[in-house]
């Protein structure tokens, strides 16, 4: 028997008996270089597993240098998909002296049938393969499993639901026998709600008698989840509109509450919980020590299997929560109501999972008289620093006067923009288009982006030059359409997630899409019908392993690893299913960079 190392995908799909039954059927065949091992339109009798050398995987029907479409080293698998669809497509070559293993037709089919999850491995797509990336990223540790598969339906409570008529004497008594903290209560527009604040604040503050009506306290625009959602989305909810229950519901009917409580103590043995630290700071110390929890927050995650979309979305809550109180230990209440805050680039778009640079800015009232602004901004520019957040290199900060001004002023300066169509301008529009409010008065900042969208929109030089920059980069892939392995690694992020957000920016704009977040956008691309939704689904989750690579090398220089540059990820040190996952991914990110260049003509620019 055969002693090779079977923990890797496919094979980690396998049970115990099953892998023994790889181990028993292998044999061990010798390649000379430049010898065919499987000929393009030949049956396939065998899955190769290369033990050591290199295999070129040829495309007959392209001429020369174009035919060279893959490429395997140690630890790859080939031969597999020729055997289910009755013969191979493409010529696999051995260009170097070469070790297989070889496990016949027989035992793979035989294997295929007896275990469904190693048979769709074959057959997946890159949504599905990035999820086992994941499973296996999470395998061999405490993972969040739990907490990922459970629903909002696990930990609801039933809803307590009153009619609007009853006494404020009444509910205080339901809430003491039943030891609940929030009562539901019908109304004419459907239910609000009532907490043990809201009946305290009206008998003690507003000095409403016993005998008041719940009707008159009820808070109706309810946030609202349903049962079959994930407990991990609420979280993310509560989180993002500063709210300690969500309502289910279900056919237009409430069916159970979630309170905060309920989520953290589920999630509290699982991770940090640095949400609860966020809301309980009372000053600027207390909501540094809690912001400086967010990196270990951030590894967690990614080392227990938490889906990326998920993560970007809890993390970004959070910042958008730490910036927010920041703002409010700093800023003087009439300032606040009168303005606006922003966070732009990767914080705007919900995608920073750890504190880089800052890119803020302020948008004040029309008729706000702050004197002592720019003192006040360059004071907040520091807090940030001492909360975790680096100076921007581009000074994009609310420190910077060019990012502060009043909507009037950011109006004229978004035409300006508009009209002079430069790179500095267009890079001024990106950065606006991503802008994301996180504190003071979201009016403000709607109606200078809504003079973004008037002004652009339908603007097609515009938009063409606009989209130019997603083809400023090159795809790290070679003529053959194999990975490039450069010594010092590929620059994952020009390479890779940036023609896909800013390709989806202009596409947003383009169709007057509001939404920030790149994912959103694609949600919205594809409900809008610009874009097939299984190609959407294939970006989304393109990005996703992009950053989630980015994001392991970033956690390695924060403990303590500088051999690396944070946006370069070398091909090299991969597993050979993250190695086809990159590549798999890049060819996607081609493919959209051609159907950009297609649609805002870009060959003739």
């Amino acid at each position: 028997m055969i002693d090779v190392d079977l923990s890797h995908p496919p094979f980690s799909l396998l049970d115990e008996a099953g892998r023994e039954r790889v181990r028993g059927g292998l044999d061990l065949a010798y390649f000379d270089r430049d010898e065919i091992i499987l000929e393009a339109g030949q049956p396939g009798e065998n899955v190769f597993l290369i033990h050591k050398g290199e295999v070129a995987e040829l495309d007959t029907t392209q001429p020369g240098e174009r035919q060279r479409i893959g490429h395997y080293t140690g630890g790859d698998l080939f031969g597999a998909i020729s055997i289910l669809n009755g013969q191979s497509r493409y010529r696999f070559r051995a260009e170097q002296e070469s070790l297989c293993y070889l496990l016949p037709r027989a035992q793979f089919l035989a294997l295929c049938a007896a275990y469904p999850a190693f048979d769709a491995f074959f057959r997946q797509r890159l949504a599905d393969k990035a999820r086992l990336l994941t499973e296996q990223r999470a395998a061999g540790g405490v993972t969040m499993a739990g907490f990922m598969l459970a629903r909002v339906e696990d930990c609801m409570r039933p809803p307590r639901c009153l009619e609007g008529e009853t006494t404020i004497a009444e509910a205080v008594r339901l809430l003491h026998d039943e030891a609940v903290d929030s009562l539901l209560v019908q109304g004419e527009d459907g239910p609000g709600m009532v907490t043990k604040t809201d009946l305290l604040d009206a008998l003690v503050l507003e000095g409403l008698g016993q005998q008041a009506p719940l009707s008159s306290l009820a808070r109706g625009s309810l946030i609202t989840a349903r049962p079959d959602q994930y407990l991990f989305e609420v979280l993310v909810l509560m989180t993002r509109h500063r709210i300690e229950r969500v309502v289910i519901v279900e056919d237009e009917a409430p069916v159970g509450v979630v309170e905060l409580t309920d989520v953290l103590s589920y999630f509290s043995s699982r991770s940090h919980v640095v949400s609860l630290q966020v809301e309980q700071a009372g000053d600027l110390e207390q909501l540094a020590a809690a912001s400086r929890r967010s990196a270990e927050l951030a590894g967690a995650l990614m080392a227990q299997g938490v889906k990326l979309r998920f993560a970007m979305g809890l993390l970004a809550a959070l910042n958008g929560r730490i910036i927010h109180k920041a703002w409010n230990f700093s800023i003087p209440e009439q300032q606040r109501r009168d303005s606006c805050l922003m966070v732009m680039g990767s914080e705007g778009r919900g995608e920073q999972m750890l504190k880089t640079d800052q890119d803020n800015g302020l948008i004040l009232d029309d008729g706000l008289d702050w004197p002592d602004c720019g003192e006040r901004m360059a004071e907040f520019t520091e807090t940030l620093i001492r909360l975790g957040y680096p100076r921007c290199p581009g000074n994009i900060m609310v420190s910077n006067p060019d990012w502060v001004g009043t909507e009037s002023q950011w109006k004229a300066r978004i035409a300006r923009w508009v009209e002079a169509r430069d790179g500095d301008s267009l890079m001024k529009l990106a950065i606006m288009l991503d802008a994301h409010a996180v504190a003071g008065n979201p009016a403000l900042l709607e109606r200078v982006r809504a003079t973004l969208f008037e002004a652009a929109s339908k603007d097609e030089l515009l938009l063409s030059y606009f989209a130019r920059p997603v083809l400023r980069f090159s795809t790290p892939l070679t003529l053959f359409g194999s990975l490039k392995k450069p010594q010092h690694g590929i620059d994952i992020k020009k390479g890779g997630i940036f023609p896909i957000v800013h390709g989806v920016r202009v596409m947003a704009l383009e169709r007057g899409i509001l939404a920030t977040g790149t994912l959103e956008r694609l949600d919205a691309l594809a409900a809008d019908g610009r874009i097939e939704e299984r190609f959407a689904e294939d970006l989304g989750e393109a990005l996703s392993l992009f950053t989630g690579l980015r994001l392991e090398q970033q956690l390695a220089r924060l403990d303590g690893d500088e051999s690396g540059e944070p946006d370069r990820v070398v091909v090299q040190s991969l597993s050979s299913l993250e190695r086809d996952l990159l590549r798999e991914a890049l060819h996607i990110v081609k493919d959209f960079k051609q159907r950009i260049s297609h649609r805002y003509h870009l060959e003739y620019s």
